[in-house]
């Protein structure tokens, strides 16, 4: 996955931008996730996510673990980003809660640079990052991300159609009335 930033001193005149337009068009496949500001681009499934308590790396970081702990292929990125979003959500009201996050993920990139030369979101081999969570999967920042995605990954309605689920039957009179029978194999 790329990493540009545009990273420029307050109050300097503006550097060239991190990608320009015909980087954009040209080489949207390149990249997965652009950095640019306080935002994360995906110019390739054509979304984008405002991050503002949490840095844009962090963001970035906590998006491809979520990716890495829960892996479909079939699932967009734009999908685990909803589903870490409450992550800047929760920093912005609790200052504690940023700086343990912050904190953990730098950690968790730290690891990664001893061990790969480059931070978490940058390495290039899933089975690398794969070992590297396990490696803390017994922590409690892992096991907060884990057990939250249950929810905010596959709690999203857009996220069922994938899997098959077509949502609450209670109000349809169950699933019992809608084809539990229907078993044409048996």
């Amino acid at each position: 996955m790329a990493h540009l930033q545009n990273a420029e001193p307050a109050g300097s005149a503006p550097a060239s931008p991190a990608l320009d337009r015909r980087q954009f068009v040209t080489g949207a496949s390149a990249a997965a996730i652009v950095i640019s500001g306080g935002s994360l681009i995906h110019p390739v499934e054509a979304w984008g996510l405002e991050v503002k308590a949490l840095k844009p790396d962090t963001m970035l970081t906590l998006i491809k673990m979520a990716r890495d702990i829960y892996p479909h292929d079939r699932l967009a990125d734009r999908f685990y980003a909803v589903a870490m979003k409450s992550y800047d959500e929760k920093s912005g009201k609790d200052s504690a809660f940023r700086v343990d996050v912050e904190k953990n993920v730098a950690e968790v990139n730290a690891i990664s640079a001893k061990q790969f030369k480059q931070p978490y979101a940058q390495v290039g081999w899933e089975s690398q990052r794969v070992n590297l969570l396990r490696a803390i999967q017994k922590g409690k920042f892992f096991q907060g991300i884990r057990s939250g995605l249950v929810v905010s990954l596959y709690n999203q309605p857009e996220v069922w159609p994938v899997f098959g689920y077509e949502g609450e039957s209670a109000s349809q009179g169950g699933y019992i009335a809608r084809g539990f029978g229907d078993i044409a194999w048996l």
